[in-house]
């Protein structure tokens, strides 16, 4: 059987990692969406509000921008407890 959904059925691992890290920095979403778009990433608020709610699924090229503006690792991003 193929799994494309963690346990709890979210289309991606990074979402909740990415909302924490989000509000750790003090920015809205329209905010991390404007600064993903000032690294080439074609995204809006609503990728970003569908991204952290687990609802789309986040492409490789988009994790390591993501990574890059939050300033974590990929391991930070997909791997957490």
């Amino acid at each position: 059987m193929f799994i494309n959904k963690t346990k709890d059925g979210r289309n991606n691992l990074c979402g909740k990692i990415i909302a924490q890290k989000r509000i750790d920095m003090k920015l809205s979403q329209r905010e991390l969406a404007d600064r993903l778009q000032l690294h080439g990433l074609d995204v809006d608020k609503n990728a970003v509000q569908r991204i952290e709610a687990g609802k789309r699924f986040v492409i490789d090229i988009e994790l390591v921008v993501i990574a890059e503006v939050l300033n974590i690792s990929l391991e930070e991003l997909l791997y957490h407890d």
